[in-house]
């Protein structure tokens, strides 16, 4: 009997289209620890993948160089990078397509105790920046305490540059009078007791630049959306149900925590509201705001920084809404 009921069951497959074997396959590089797993396995354990007509498959790789090879080699259809990166990327002839993810940005933050109330007050002290002497964060923060300020942070200051795990201990030890890191770090930084001098949202402001801007986001090969019409908008579409889901339901994040190296209920807070503060509002990119970005990059770090993408190459963002 068990052999006749899977002789039918076999006939039946074949004898209908799998619909999910049909389904266009997108292989995301990811960091293995890196952030953007929470939305992508938020996606995935909750079938929104198939539910937008798409399998996701998430490849974890050891560092971000990796994802970014991966992609290039046709090894992965998909990765993370900041929406600069990958104008440069395309301005230099690769046919990369920007996909929104996050505006979560960055953010200069203090010791605890410290008696900083401004940029200025950091004037002789030592600023510890993950990142790297092009890290947007930074540079925005140079613009803004020199416009509103006539400031020159990095003359009056020390810079020590590191990797963020590095800036993050140096932080939270004091040796530091103040440090810039990524959103995720910053947010354990704040539960640790280390407080906001100021962020790049506010000095964005201040620069006339729209603080909306999703400086992060998914890249994937023109040529590969060309063979799949419509998976552009699918996958946002399944981006932006993950965030809904986030944004509403706690329980998503207990599942998550087990992947979030949170050491206390208070990192794991910080964590989730700074990501859910950090996910961009549905729509399409705003083409002004993001030209007028790139533009302030350019006057800040040059072809070293934004390669021959002086202005926004044509097709960079997908055509999503």
């Amino acid at each position: 009997m068990r052999r006749l009921i899977a002789a039918t069951f076999a006939a039946t497959c074949l004898a209908v289209p799998g619909w999910a074997q049909d389904l266009p396959v997108i292989r995301a590089a990811v960091l293995q620890i890196g952030t953007v797993n929470w939305e992508l396995s938020t996606i995935v354990d909750n079938g929104l993948d198939e539910k937008h007509g798409f399998e996701l498959e998430v490849q974890p790789y050891a560092d971000n160089g990796a994802t970014r090879v991966a992609v290039e080699g046709g090894e992965a259809d998909m990765a993370v990078a900041d929406w600069i990166w990958v104008a440069r990327q395309r301005a230099a002839g690769k046919d990369y397509v920007y996909i929104p993810y996050s505006k979560a940005v960055g953010a200069l933050l203090v010791p605890e105790g410290s008696e900083a109330q401004s940029l200025q007050d950091l004037a002789g002290g030592k600023v510890g920046i993950a990142g790297g002497p092009l890290d947007k964060s930074w540079l925005i923060l140079r613009a803004y305490a020199s416009r509103e300020h006539e400031f020159d942070l990095a003359a009056e200051t020390e810079q020590v540059f590191g990797a963020p795990p590095l800036i993050f201990k140096s932080g939270l030890s004091g040796e530091l009078d103040g440090a810039i890191n990524f959103w995720h770090f910053l947010a354990k930084m704040k539960a640790g007791g280390m407080r906001e001098l100021v962020n790049v949202e506010e000095a964005a402001v201040a620069l006339g630049l729209d603080p909306d801007t999703p400086l992060l986001g998914y890249y994937m090969k023109e040529s590969f959306l060309s063979e799949h019409e419509g998976l552009a908008q699918q996958f946002y579409d399944a981006s932006q149900e993950a965030k809904a889901l986030l944004r509403d339901n706690p329980d998503e994040w207990d599942k998550l925590r087990p992947q979030m190296n949170a050491s206390t209920d208070a990192e794991f807070e910080a964590l989730k509201t700074d990501w859910i503060a950090g996910a961009p509002e549905r729509g399409p990119i705003d083409l002004e705001s993001m030209d007028a970005f790139l533009q302030v990059m350019n006057d800040l770090g040059g072809q070293e920084l934004v390669g021959q993408a002086t202005t926004l190459p044509d097709g960079l963002f997908a055509d999503v809404e």
